[in-house]
C-alpha cells in the first residue's frame, strides 16, 4: 500500500470502513478465543492449523489495510460554491449518452462500485469527468472503432 497516499473518503465510506474494522477484530478474537488446532497430526503438519493461520493473516492483512487508510484519510467536503460549477470528488454527474441519461458519484477508489454508479476518480470515465461543466461533452475511445460521448446535463454536491 503507497506510504504517502491519502484516501478520499464520503463519510459513509467512513462509517463502513470503521465497521469492517469492528466485525473483524470481533472475529479474530472470536477465533483466538477457541483453541487453536495443533500444529502437527501425527508427523504430517495439520491441514486445519495451516487453515487456521492462513485465515488469521487475512484478517490481519485486511485490518492493517483499513487502519493505513483511516490514518491518511481525508473527508470528501463540498467544494466552494464557485467551484461547484465544475465535476470534482463528491459530484454526482448527471448526463446524456446516445439520448440516454445516467448518474455517475465520483468518489476515490475505494469506495468505488460502478455497477451502482459510483465511479473511482482514476477510472476512464471519471478521469474524463473530472472538471468538466454543465454542457461539456466528454469522450471515451473504448475501441478504435468505438467512442462514448457524454453530455454533462448537471452537476450537483
Amino acid at each position: 500500500m503507497e506510504a504517502n497516499k491519502t484516501f478520499y473518503l464520503t463519510q459513509e465510506g467512513l462509517e463502513k470502513i470503521r465497521q469492517e474494522i469492528s466485525g473483524l477484530q470481533e472475529e479474530r478474537k472470536v477465533k483466538l478465543g477457541k483453541t487453536a488446532p495443533n500444529a502437527f497430526a501425527s508427523e504430517e503438519l495439520n491441514s486445519e492449523f495451516v487453515s487456521f493461520i492462513d485465515e488469521m493473516d487475512a484478517i490481519e492483512t485486511k485490518l492493517d489495510e483499513l487502519e493505513h487508510i483511516l490514518q491518511n484519510h481525508q473527508i470528501i467536503k463540498r467544494p466552494l460554491v464557485k467551484n461547484r460549477g465544475s465535476v470534482g470528488l463528491g459530484a454526482k454527474v448527471k448526463v446524456e449518452i446516445d439520448g440516454s441519461d445516467d448518474e455517475f458519484f465520483i468518489v476515490d477508489t475505494y469506495e468505488a462500485n460502478p455497477s451502482l454508479g459510483i465511479i473511482s476518480r482514476e477510472s476512464p470515465i471519471g478521469k474524463t469527468l473530472l472538471g468538466k461543466r454543465v454542457g461539456d461533452k466528454a469522450s471515451i475511445q473504448v475501441s478504435p472503432a468505438i467512442k462514448i460521448e457524454y453530455k454533462i446535463k448537471k452537476i450537483t454536491y
